[in-house]
């Protein structure tokens, strides 16, 4: 028999998801009122809290994919896929430990600012529209599942909730800029750690579990029950690579995410933005680790009720509808919709930065603090409004695995970041045909255009983690490679470093006007990366079984 989701009462939906509108406009309109300069609304004045931050940068990096598409795997898959969770989450404090506190010293919006001063314009404007492309593919895959929130939750045709649900969403986050997104998420994480955490507790008690007062860690005597019914469930079940491949594809990628090292830059300072990530990585656990239960209690469920979940993604709404009072289930969809307005909150300040700021700061470099807000302002309510166009008839290819846009992302513009912030050889010519080629070539080989010229198949190639095995490693080797050759051939000595590009990289590190010319200079670890990642790419060409 199977197990559907509906809620007995949609009028206590509404009311629960109107409540926390309300708020979310709240925090938005007091936020607005303090933001007076382009600093204010790109970065919150750089004024944010390690807690506020930690609760921040989790929200934003949660998204629907935490309630409904994760627990989907784990009921599908049928394993607990950690490994997943692991290399994703680790990409923050990696984010911040690799150049999100040195770009902190340069008080950068995105990642882009660092760009345009370290290589210059065409590379900017290379890297920004890759960036850009991505932050759409975020934000419309949130917009869909957002309207796909509302329609379940109260019942109306889909067109309707997308309008409903775009519009309400774009206009809190409009009004209140970085202040309100960072104060936003903040609460967000909250409702989504509370509607993960606390049901799931009531759910494994009458599951029989007497570690129900701590879901997330605590269903170990349901183990055993498990193992009768799903022997096979915490089996490794794939080869080497296939974890291997998740490295490329899930912490490379997210390293590079705009909005995601946005987070780090509205820190009030280089030692508040490094308690942030200890913040960020207690609360993200407590929530990863709910998903791990819930994954593991729908298994539980179908296993020994022989109740069918048939819409895997709602997992965690049927099992709260099943056990729980129709309040606690709105509570959970409530959670579920939070978390896909903090992902959109982020995708959409980050499109405000790279258009407002970024491209601006190329186009028209001497433009007032105050229009490039206004541009803002409006970069951030297109991009909203498209996302809504697009959501009602979405492109197929801009509507892919967001897992598989980090693929993308890691292979055009994390390598720009990592090596302009740690080398002082890397090229700007050698960034771009890198950047362009690689990233081209990964959207070839994806079962997402061309079939026929598909690097590995099934779940490997749609999650992009075999395109990552390839292009990511192949990224990081042509830009490593060519930056040695172009910087000793006169006819590219335009695209060489320059003494004050050299000089950015030893300043954000923090030695002030202390530069030395062979700090960050050599080229015998950057070869020997580069051979590691050629040998990398040999193997993921390798034919996937």
């Amino acid at each position: 028999m199977p197990a559907e989701y509906a809620l007995s009462n949609v009028w206590v939906g509404l009311g629960v998801v109107g409540i926390l509108f309300m708020i979310f406009y709240y925090v938005g309109y007091t936020s607005s009122q303090k933001t007076v300069s382009d600093e204010d609304f790109y970065a919150a004045g750089f004024s944010i809290g390690p807690v506020t931050n930690g609760l921040g940068m989790a929200a934003t990096w949660a998204s629907l994919a935490t309630f409904l598409g994760v627990i989907a795997l784990i009921l599908k898959l049928q394993v607990p896929f950690v490994y997943l969770w692991i290399q994703w989450a680790i990409s923050i404090p990696l984010l911040t430990l690799l150049y999100g506190t040195s770009l902190r010293r340069m008080k950068a919006f995105t990642p882009a600012t660092f760009i345009r001063q370290r290589y210059g314009k065409p590379s900017t404007i290379v890297i920004v529209c890759w960036m850009i492309l991505i932050m759409i593919m975020y934000a419309l895959g949130q917009m869909i599942g957002l309207g796909r929130a509302f329609e379940l939750l109260f019942g109306v045709p889909y067109n309707i909730a997308i309008v409903v649900a775009g519009l309400a969403t774009v206009g809190f986050i409009t009004v209140g800029g970085m202040y309100g997104a960072s104060y936003n998420a903040a609460f967000q994480m909250v409702v989504m750690t509370i509607a993960m955490i606390v049901p799931m507790g009531a759910i494994m008690k009458m599951m029989g579990s007497s570690g129900w007062w701590f879901p997330p860690l605590a269903y170990g005597d349901m183990v055993p029950d498990m193992m009768k019914n799903i022997p096979t469930f915490f089996d490794m079940k794939y080869d080497f690579r296939w974890y291997f491949a998740l490295i490329p594809a899930f912490t490379l990628g997210p390293v590079a995410l705009p909005h995601l090292a946005m987070k780090v830059f509205t820190a009030s300072s280089v030692k508040s933005a490094r308690w942030a990530v200890v913040w960020f990585a207690l609360f993200l656990g407590l929530l990863f680790s709910g998903t791990y239960a819930v994954g593991f209690a729908g298994n539980f469920f179908t296993a020994t009720t022989g109740k069918i979940i048939e819409k895997a993604d709602q997992t965690i709404l049927i099992l709260n509808v099943f056990y729980n009072p129709t309040l606690v289930a709105a509570f959970v969809m409530g959670g579920a919709v939070a978390a896909g307005l903090s992902t959109i909150g982020g995708n959409l300040m980050a499109i405000a930065g790279l258009v407002g700021s970024d491209l601006l700061g190329i186009i028209a470099p001497e433009m007032e603090s105050s229009k490039k807000m206004r541009w803002g302002y409006a970069a951030l309510a297109m991009g909203g409004l498209l996302a809504i166009l697009m959501a009602f008839s979405p492109p197929k290819f801009l509507v892919t695995s967001i897992l598989w846009a980090f693929g993308l992302l890691a292979t055009t513009a994390t390598p720009a970041i990592l090596l302009g912030v740690w080398w002082k050889e890397a090229n700007k010519l050698a960034l771009i045909i890198s950047s362009l080629f690689c990233g081209f070539l990964y959207i070839l080989i994806s079962p997402h255009v061309f079939p026929s010229l598909v690097v590995g198949k099934g779940l490997v190639a749609a999650l992009g983690m075999s395109g990552g095995m390839v292009t990511i490693p192949l990224s990081f080797a042509m830009f490593i490679l060519m930056s040695i050759a172009f910087n000793r051939m006169a006819v590219f000595k335009a695209y060489a470093p320059t003494l004050a590009d050299k000089r950015v990289i030893d300043r954000i590190h923090g030695w002030g006007t202390d530069y030395e010319e062979t700090r960050y200079n050599g080229i015998t670890v950057p070869v020997i990366i580069s051979v590691i990642c050629l040998a990398i790419f040999c193997w993921g060409l390798v034919p996937w079984t």
